[in-house]
């Protein structure tokens, strides 16, 4: 599988999920990685990346709530997401983006928070 995410479900707001994105070692290592959401009739949206090298970036919506974070050992990318709020609800993606071009796309992993 070259992208696998996993961890989603159903959380009360103002609780924690913790994504998971386990990877092809070939893809891992040459690749900037993110996670993005897609609302129920809205575009899909970049949540948070981390490149290869550790830098991050987040959505405003989403800073000081998620953190990305990679390991590198065993190719895997994770997203923790804490003071969830309804608006986070989402079919979450996990991306990676291929230094050398192309992109790929995980199969997605449904995020609900209820109020």
């Amino acid at each position: 599988v070259q992208l696998q995410a996993s961890g989603g479900g159903l959380v009360q707001a103002g609780g924690s999920l913790r994504l998971s994105c386990a990877a092809s070692r070939n893809i891992f290592g040459s690749s900037d990685m993110g996670w993005y959401r897609q609302a129920s009739g809205k575009q899909r949206e970049l949540v948070a990346f981390i490149t290869s090298g550790g830098i991050i970036n987040y959505a405003d919506s989403v800073k000081g709530r998620f953190t990305i974070s990679r390991d590198n050992a065993e190719n895997m990318v994770y997203l923790q997401m804490n003071s969830l709020k309804p608006e986070d609800t989402g079919i979450y993606y996990c991306n990676a983006a291929r230094h050398y071009g192309g992109v790929l796309w995980g199969q997605g992993t449904l995020v609900t928070v209820s109020s």
